[in-house]
């Protein structure tokens, strides 16, 4: 059972949290809202298209926020606590800041754990209808990602022979205007196939109307080829889609798919890393929080920490949006590029909590 002390700490911590999150949330709605009625201006839709997907795309942008909630949140507890004398009154009965941060780490520890597992795999959902509906309004796909600015492009193993296969775009269940090279365990060329409508509705691929070149030896068909492959239009609509539209289990699949496909699943994995370190960084962005506000003077403006907050939210995500970057590109390990400014902020909270035992 949890003490009184811990139980007001507790509420007082996730009563702040709650309001931070629904001001950001509503901030988001309110920007999402412009957003879409631009988007959805010159389209033909219901009036209430716009709000509809602004709720569907509001959580997984509320989750990217979360960070920054959990140390503004923390802030602000402490603030309250010093403007009301509270923190006074708890260390008479016994209770140090060093016990007071403790417990709002494993809670936030606790709240991550709930935000990567229960709360992200919920918000990809809406996310995924949220990308899915306006794929299907856009008339120019301009949401659907692509490999290069050439186009499509595919490399898949079948029967120990080599597809690799070029496509102008995609469109629904089609590959417009592609061609497949096809070749032997020696990487020696099979035959080359070209098309202007290929349907990729499941694995085995229809080809319209193939051109054939064997042996140097070109010929047309106006039959139909079929074409075995280990991809489908779900599969490579999924391959390029946005990350943040896929639940934990779709992500570790998309991992190997890209995998199969010759990519660097290195994006993949930096999110993945990233979202199971979600829980530690919250922890560790709260014991910071914490730590500054114990240090700082008690005589400071609502209006003073509320810009504070700001400044240390702004710095945390260009440090990790830099890292991230780096790590995207290659020019730093993987892992390095989210675990650095980890141990930079643990770093920084560890000289921190120093001077809290200090006091």
């Amino acid at each position: 059972m949890f003490k009184l002390y811990q139980k007001y700490l507790i509420n007082s911590f996730l009563l702040k949290f709650l309001n931070i999150s629904i001001i950001f949330f509503c901030l988001t709605i309110i920007l999402g809202i412009l957003e879409e009625i631009s988007f959805f201006k010159n389209l033909n839709v219901n009036v209430l298209y716009p709000y509809f997907l602004t709720i569907l795309n509001t959580p997984i942008t509320l989750f990217e926020i979360f960070p920054f909630i959990f140390l503004l949140s923390s802030q602000f507890l402490f603030y309250d606590l010093f403007k009301k004398d509270e923190l006074n009154l708890l260390k008479t009965n016994g209770l140090s800041n060093l016990k007071i941060i403790k417990i709002l780490f494993f809670l936030s520890l606790f709240m991550g754990i709930f935000a990567v597992f229960i709360y992200y795999n919920l918000a990809s959902v809406l996310k995924f209808h949220y990308t899915n509906i306006k794929n299907e309004l856009s008339n120019d796909n301009k949401y659907l990602a692509m490999v290069t600015d050439s186009g499509l492009w595919i490399k898949d193993e079948v029967d120990g022979n080599t597809l690799l296969v070029k496509s102008n775009y995609i469109k629904g269940q089609f590959l417009s205007k592609a061609i497949v090279n096809e070749f032997d365990s020696n990487f020696e060329l099979i035959r080359t196939i070209q098309s202007n409508k290929i349907d990729i509705n499941n694995n085995s691929w229809i080809v319209y109307n193939p051109v054939i070149t064997k042996n140097n030896i070109t010929e047309k068909s106006n039959d139909v080829l079929i074409l075995k492959t280990n991809f489908n239009e779900k599969k490579i609509n999924n391959l390029f889609s946005n990350i943040s539209t896929l639940n934990l289990v779709e992500l570790f699949n998309l991992k190997k798919d890209y995998e199969k496909l010759g990519y660097s699943s290195d994006e993949i994995l930096i999110h993945l890393l990233k979202l199971f370190s979600m829980p530690l960084f919250y922890g560790v962005l709260t014991i910071l929080s914490a730590t500054i506000m114990v240090n700082f003077k008690r005589d400071k403006s609502l209006l003073f920490h509320i810009i504070l907050g700001i400044l240390m939210s702004v710095l945390i995500f260009y440090m990790s949006f830099i890292f991230n970057s780096l790590g995207n590109n290659g020019r730093i390990p993987v892992y390095l590029s989210i675990f650095f400014p980890i141990l930079i902020i643990s770093l920084i909270s560890i000289i921190g909590l120093v001077r809290v035992n200090e006091k």
